[in-house]
């Protein structure tokens, strides 16, 4: 049985089609992310699962228990990591604010004391314990919505937005954490936009469009529907000194687009099919006269797959 598993499942709002038919299963321990543009499904999605909304049709099982059916039961198995910080008592402590929310659940107070200090020291709180929360940083809070989610022990993690803005050692410290929580068996589902975070840390992804699934796989075969990859390259021409596009062009053959960059006549966009080869590429340069002296890739494999599955366009 799936920690998580969606069965047929939709969400409208009127005539509007959140959520159109979605089947996913997350197995415990694995770490799925979730990716799409905004208006793409993602919070939707979440708030039928904590069973804030119930879906139009179909089915959303936590830990076996059917959301719409039996929420209370489901809520209690899941773990919720919201994206805003304003869901916390500024003028208590961590520790108070934790035991608040475990005793809300039903826990002893007794209990839920030694759950929130068990937790703040997973999440290297402890010493920050007893300081109102309203002196914590934004780090500091974030790390303590981490310790709130996980205070019962969920079989599932929720996470909404967890690191779009924090800085680099903070989410760093958090995708840490997430890791080691699925380590120990818990199912987490990691809806985000920061694409390239996922590369190495989920197992898998499922990418949604106005509600409907493009992609649902590995991280690896995400990057492999990339359309097209783009790199921005600084050569120089060991013939004509000058390097001309239509040399670059002629080089490179009909399956690679290039254009001029900036007012240097050294750098170039070069845009190649999903399926080239650089090291092909670099030879067919190298052949022609030039000498590849930087290269850049304009945006990543998973970014590539995601623009093109999502039909989103930079500007």
């Amino acid at each position: 049985m799936s920690a998580v598993e969606l069965q047929s499942l939709r969400r409208c709002f009127g005539e509007k089609i959140a959520l159109a038919g979605l089947d996913l299963k997350v197995d415990a321990g694995q770490i799925c992310a979730l990716l799409g543009p905004n208006g793409a499904g993602k919070t939707t999605l979440i708030r039928v699962l904590t069973g804030l909304i119930a879906p139009t049709a179909g089915t959303a099982l936590v830990d076996g228990i059917d959301v719409a059916g039996h929420p209370l039961s489901a809520r209690r198995r899941i773990g919720f990591f919201p994206s805003g910080d304003r869901t916390f008592y500024l003028r208590i402590s961590g520790r108070e604010n934790l035991a608040f929310f475990g005793r809300l659940y039903g826990v002893s107070r007794r209990d839920a004391l030694a759950r929130a200090d068990q937790r703040l020291a997973d999440v290297e709180l402890t010493e920050a314990a007893d300081q109102r929360v309203g002196t914590y940083s934004h780090g500091m809070q974030k790390r303590l919505a981490m310790a709130r989610a996980l205070l019962l022990d969920p079989a599932v993690l929720l996470i909404d937005e967890a690191t779009h803005d924090l800085d680099p050692i903070s989410a760093r410290r958090v995708k840490e954490l997430v890791r080691g929580i699925a380590h120990e068996g818990t199912a987490v589902l990691w809806a985000t936009q920061r694409l390239e975070e996922i590369r190495g840390f989920a197992d898998h992804v499922v990418v949604l469009n106005h509600g409907h699934e493009r992609f649902s796989g590995p991280v690896e075969e995400l990057m492999l529907r990339s359309a097209a990859r783009s790199y921005l390259l600084r050569l120089r021409s060991s013939r004509s000194g000058t390097v001309q596009l239509d040399e670059v062009r002629v080089a490179l053959g009909e399956g690679a687009w290039v254009e001029r960059m900036g007012e240097s006549a050294e750098h170039v966009r070069v845009a190649l099919a999903a399926d080239a080869v650089l090291g092909d590429v670099f030879a067919r340069l190298a052949a022609a006269g030039f000498e590849v002296l930087d290269c850049t890739q304009e945006r990543s494999e998973i970014e590539e797959a995601f623009l093109h599955l999502t039909d989103v366009r930079s500007a």
